[in-house]
């Protein structure tokens, strides 16, 4: 009698949040790959090493190399981030110190941010930004009640914390502090810190920012250039000024992806943190609304896959890891369009720059594992693979289903453990 050959069951269907954070990530590279080469490739061939795809090519490997570890983090990174959180800050901490070591750290432009040496370099402080997210969402996680007090909330995070903003201001790097700050802030609101005590720490740090804002000359020229860039259109404004002609000057629809006139030799930094005007330059308004809906649809789904997560610990990992992404995005794009004083942190996922490509599509991997198990530690002693199924939120399973209805797996959650007990 002939029987049929057994057929493998079908892989479940990613739930949404997974499917647009992922999309939302590869649209984004795709992006900034062709921007990187439109913005670099007529400085590196006039000026440069004389190949126009210089950067292009360099981008692609770091996209590459990112995208790898997005991948193996995808598979495992929530269970990887519980256990070597402790590892991962200490190994920060010491890297961070190393850049400050004379004859140790690489200097840039006036600022000692970097390990290596030649191309191959890497910026401590882009690691030292996702073990602090996690940090954080390890300690609010595990100590809630403690939420509840000032001095729960000071020590030990706020220590740590505030002990990493001192070395990045070392750097000097005020930009990359900025985006801890407003991260691990975001994360405490997330872990229902209290909000007297939250703006008595926000009254805090701005204080302290606009003391360190003025009493170095570099950060009081750009503070003032920030309020009048044309001012000074020819030193201290003139970054600002450049961009701001780039986005004026390509209206709604822009000039057309090429035609730039101000990558060349008139806006520095165009292909790394400036991108953005270049975008608004060639893609117009409108590139730059479509930059920004792609970022909303990363908080959307971040945000979504935070609430549905199983336990307190994996909701936290990825609302710190949304934080963290928007924080850096928004505040380029303010700073770009001279909203913000301008603090040089790169737009995430399309400007130039490996450390943090790299680490920002390692942090993705983590949130799209949470996204996919909802924390759930599946295969966890046994090494399989987690199934991409995100858990339930919260409440009945079957009110949950009626208020996703997006056709997303979602039925991983108890019942499932039933029918397997049974």
């Amino acid at each position: 009698m002939f029987r049929a050959p057994a057929t493998a069951p079908p892989r479940p269907k990613p739930p949404l949040e997974y499917s647009i954070l992922y999309t939302a990530t590869l649209c984004l590279l795709a992006f900034g790959a062709v921007m990187v080469y439109s913005a670099s490739s007529a400085e590196s061939l006039l000026k440069g090493t004389g190949d126009p795809s210089y950067f292009l090519k360099r981008f692609l490997v770091y996209a590459a190399l990112g995208l790898a570890v997005l991948h193996v983090a995808s598979r495992s990174g929530l269970e990887l981030a519980r256990r070597a959180t402790p590892l991962l800050l200490v190994a920060a901490f010491a890297l961070t110190v190393a850049v400050l070591v004379p004859g140790v750290g690489v200097t840039v432009n006036g600022a000692t941010r970097w390990l290596g040496a030649g191309p191959v370099q890497f910026q401590p402080s882009e690691l030292l930004k996702i073990a602090l997210v996690l940090y954080a969402a390890r300690i609010l996680a595990a100590r809630p009640k403690r939420l509840r007090t000032f001095g729960g909330l000071v020590a030990p995070l706020l220590v740590v914390v505030g002990a990493a903003c001192v070395l990045l201001m070392a750097q000097p790097d005020m930009g990359t502090a900025i985006v801890v700050t407003l991260s691990v802030g975001a994360l405490m609101v997330a872990a229902g810190a209290r909000g007297r005590h939250i703006g008595a720490i926000l009254a805090a740090l701005t204080v302290l920012g606009f003391v360190l804002a003025v009493a170095e000359p570099y950060r009081r020229e750009r503070l003032t250039s920030f309020i009048d860039p044309w001012q000074d259109a020819g030193d201290t404004g003139f970054q600002a000024v450049q961009a701001m002609i780039a986005i004026g000057s390509g209206g709604i629809f822009g000039v057309g992806l090429g035609e730039s006139v101000q990558k060349i030799f008139y806006l520095p930094e165009a292909h790394t943190d400036m991108i953005l005007a270049i975008i608004g330059e060639e893609m117009g308004l409108v590139g730059i609304l479509g930059v920004a809906g792609l970022y909303g649809l990363i908080a959307y789904a971040g945000l979504r896959a935070a609430k549905a997560a199983r336990d307190r610990h994996a909701k936290l990992v990825a609302a710190g890891v949304t934080a963290l992404i928007l924080c850096q995005a928004v505040l380029n794009l303010f700073a770009v369009m001279g909203l913000a004083p301008l603090t040089g942190v790169p737009l995430p996922f399309i400007s130039f720059g490996n450390s943090n490509m790299i680490v920002l599509l390692g942090s993705m991997g983590v949130l799209l594992n949470v996204a996919a198990t909802g924390g759930a530690r599946v295969g966890a002693r046994s090494g399989a693979r987690p199934r991409l199924v995100a858990a339930e939120g919260g409440g009945d399973g079957a009110g949950a289903d009626r208020r996703r209805g997006h056709g997303g797996a979602r039925g991983a959650g108890a019942g499932h453990r039933r029918r397997a007990a049974g």
